[in-house]
């Protein structure tokens, strides 16, 4: 959810810019460390690395600006989509706790 929060944190400072000459887009990437440290069964260990924000390499404009608002708003419709999906496991896996712990 971190590296959620973090990517959607980028996409809005990026539309904030998005006239800023100059100014590349920023992403995050998170996935990485998170797949390793499952595989690794070390799933404390991905809020301490946390993520990565790099600014992009895409193409700029003639004002040496990158941002996409096309691509910014597939991005924020994708985090916003996941986000949900985490928020909606996390709320089951709570529900599912609560109701084991009622019927003992």
């Amino acid at each position: 959810m971190d590296g959620l929060s973090a990517r959607q944190r980028a996409i809005a400072d990026n539309v904030a810019n998005i006239d800023t000459p100059s100014f590349l887009a920023g992403r995050v990437q998170f996935e990485d460390s998170l797949r390793d440290a499952v595989r690794s069964g070390e799933t404390r260990r991905v809020a301490s690395t946390g993520h990565t924000t790099a600014r992009s390499l895409e193409p700029t404009r003639e004002d040496g600006n990158n941002v996409n608002l096309d691509t910014e708003t597939i991005n924020n419709t994708d985090t916003v989509l996941r986000y949900q999906l985490v928020t909606q496991a996390v709320t089951d896996r709570m529900s599912l706790l609560r109701t084991s712990m009622r019927t003992q």
